[in-house]
């Protein structure tokens, strides 16, 4: 099962985008998504603050916004075929 991060904070729209396409993606596919939370955390604020949502992959990766379902889901591929 591929393990996913995703960067979000309350309110945010294209976070909640970000996250519908990942659970539809989820369907098709073994995915673990975390939601990580980033208002908590002063650090993660200043990494993503501007860049939210991105998603977060076990080998340290990561998918800015904006990125379709096709685009998530072909990286989803070629990582598993690693």
């Amino acid at each position: 099962m591929m393990e996913l991060v995703l960067f979000t904070t309350e309110g945010c729209h294209l976070c909640e985008d970000a996250h519908e396409l990942l659970l539809s993606v989820a369907e098709r596919h073994p995915l673990h998504l975390h939601l990580q939370e980033i208002g908590d955390d002063d650090e993660l604020v200043a990494r993503y603050g501007i860049r939210i949502p991105v998603v977060r992959f076990a080998d340290n990766t990561e998918l800015g916004w904006p990125f379709s379902e096709d685009e998530l889901e072909q990286l989803i591929l070629s990582k598993i075929s690693q």
